[in-house]
């Protein structure tokens, strides 16, 4: 993956010492970037941002606060290199979110890989959703890979909300996302409510999450415990007219209306033992098939695969 490094800099000083320490590295490509233009630069959403404050035209606190203030800019992880070493100074800049400040001059190596493990690090935690800080794919994988290899009895909870797509289309996906979020609440709640600290939640996506419980842990009564929240609380994200009749109303594509019911919750449960899983992809079909016959009760529901085989 190309990974974009602007350099906020009003000469063309500094892009040449860069590209000179990264020539190696055929995934980074560097950009100077005049203050004059950092707007129109902002809407690339680079992957760091380095500003020389010594050869900038504009206060460096400034720059700062216009890379903060854009939204899609808000984690862009910035370095500051200045021949400043007025301690208020670095602390001003660090106190507009700048992850590093640099003295000049810096050298290659500590530059190098300061600027390497930056992006590392951004990298994974972009694989963490956004609208819920909870763990992704990479991460969800990675867990149950773990407990396989170990042997670990746990169980598996794959979980996604029904007549979703009617709720986003009635009430808008801003609406959406806060139902998302609220879900991410409850499942996490419950599902660390135990004593067990070995128990994890991911959001794979949209409206699925998954969740992995603690073999010691009573998976069933935190599965009611979600439906049980679940039901109360989402009807505050209705109107009082949907709430009395207990559905929304949806046009379709030939502008005919349809009924769906309030949005609920479904949970497919796969107990995982010793020896029954090869690898996670098992895992995961047997978790489809019980999440498909919870999908298709009505109303909130949960259905656990416990086969021996």
């Amino acid at each position: 993956m190309i990974q974009e490094i602007y350099i906020i800099d009003d000469t063309n000083n500094s892009i040449e010492k860069l590209k000179k320490v990264f020539k190696e590295e055929k995934d980074f490509r560097f950009k100077t970037v005049k203050t004059s233009n950092l707007e129109l630069a902002l809407k690339s959403i680079p992957s760091l941002i380095i500003i020389n404050e010594d050869n900038v035209n504009e206060e460096v606190v400034k720059i700062c606060e216009k890379i903060r203030a854009d939204e899609d800019n808000s984690i862009t992880p910035i370095i500051v290199c200045s021949s400043n070493k007025n301690k208020k100074h670095k602390i001003e800049v660090l106190q507009k979110a700048v992850e590093y400040y640099m003295e000049t001059p810096v050298d290659e190596q500590y530059l190098f890989y300061t600027i390497k493990n930056i992006v590392r690090l951004m990298y994974t935690n972009r694989r963490v959703s956004p609208l819920t800080g909870l763990p992704g794919n990479v991460q969800i994988q990675a867990e149950l890979k773990k407990r396989l290899l170990n042997n670990e009895k746990f169980e598996v909870l794959y979980l996604d909300l029904d007549n979703f797509k009617a709720y986003n289309d009635t009430y808008g996906f801003l609406k959406g996302d806060e139902i998302i979020k609220f879900t991410a609440k409850t499942i996490s709640k419950h599902v660390h409510s135990g004593e067990s600290t070995n128990c994890f939640v991911g959001h794979i996506g949209g409206d699925d999450f998954v969740a992995i419980v603690d073999g010691n842990e009573n998976y069933e009564e935190i599965c009611q415990n979600i439906i049980i929240e679940f039901d109360t609380k989402v009807l505050d994200y209705f109107n009082e007219t949907d709430r009395k009749r207990g559905y929304v109303e949806v046009p379709n594509r030939k502008n005919i209306i349809e009924q769906f019911p309030l949005t609920s919750i479904s949970v497919g449960v796969v107990v995982v033992y010793s020896g029954r899983f090869k690898n996670t992809l098992e895992i995961g079909e047997i978790g489809a098939q019980v999440k498909h016959l919870a999908k298709i009760t009505p109303g909130s529901a949960y259905v656990i695969d416990k086969r021996k085989e």
